[in-house]
């Protein structure tokens, strides 16, 4: 038996009970398998009332960025009059969410001009350009005096560098004594081969992942110790399949911003660098204070 639905007007065939079961039957694993399989319902990436939707896999992405820095901010604890260095300014945003929920001064370096010139102009447009600044630097060759700063902050940045021990010291160097240090770390599990540990190691700019244990030895001969540990590791699986996603959502705005003969090698890349954060690396995240 079939019904006129009353809201989609008298064209509309409503589907019967027998139809609907029937279409569980036949395609209740494909559900599964791409809205999630715990309840085959809408997931809940927001929380109602909590900021603008997020109704598309940019803004998904964007949402779990502010989660981040949220989650900093609250685990640093930024006192107000402070003065915060933060190793690798990315977009600008985050150290300017330091400044305004602390009411402390934010430092900021990053060797990449382009990160200089616009993270500088959004503190401009957003009012904080007298309290938070950015400037070229090296991680591993800090421009500061010794003691310069009561806290520091450095979020994927130590993968970055060819010497970790180094940029430890570094961090140490320029803190006050007892002065808090937040870092991330990637790091490996399991064995990835060559291919893909290539692949993500070009792709990132970075050098191959080390072991919680050998990040935790590098802190302490720098004088620092741990005060607290949280492991990302889920977060950083889900980011990579993110990542996956959106390369092929907007890949015709990837062809269109880099060419043709350069998304044609990222293609053969990308698969290998998600299969390697998904199946091989990890992330920690280290609260440390210098002694």
């Amino acid at each position: 038996m079939t019904t006129t639905n009353d809201l989609g007007g008298d064209g509309f065939i409503a589907p019967t009970p027998e139809e609907i079961g029937a279409t569980y039957d036949q395609f209740g694993d494909l559900f599964g398998l791409t809205v999630g399989d715990i309840g085959l319902h809408i997931g809940m990436w927001t929380a109602p009332g909590e900021r603008a939707p997020a109704s598309t896999l940019s803004d998904l992405a964007n949402r779990a960025q502010e989660r981040q820095t949220e989650y900093l901010i609250e685990t640093l604890g930024l006192a107000a009059n402070t003065h915060m260095l933060d190793i690798g300014s990315g977009t600008g945003l985050p150290a300017i969410r330091f400044a305004q929920h602390s009411g402390g001064r934010v430092t900021s370096i990053t060797p990449s001009h382009t990160q200089v010139d616009k993270a500088t102009e959004l503190a401009h447009s957003m009012g904080f350009a007298d309290r938070v600044t950015f400037r070229l630097g090296n991680a591993m060759a800090l421009e500061f005096a010794d003691e310069s700063f009561d806290a520091a902050l450095a979020i994927d940045i130590f993968a970055h560098l060819s010497d970790r021990q180094l940029g430890f010291h570094e961090a140490a160097r320029v803190l006050r004594p007892g002065g808090q240090f937040l870092m991330s770390e990637f790091t490996i599990r399991g064995t990835p081969d060559a291919e893909e540990l290539a692949a993500y190691t070009q792709t990132w700019c970075c050098m191959p992942p080390v072991s919680p244990a050998r990040t935790m030895e590098l802190a302490a001969n720098s004088g620092f110790e741990l005060v607290k540990v949280d492991s990302m590791v889920q977060n950083c699986s889900f980011s990579g399949e993110l990542m996956g996603l959106l390369y092929a959502d907007r890949h015709d705005e990837i062809v269109e911003r880099y060419g043709a003969e350069l998304v044609a090698d990222m293609d053969k890349v990308v698969p290998l660098v998600r299969s390697f954060i998904h199946d091989h690396l990890g992330s920690y995240l280290f609260l440390l204070r210098k002694l």
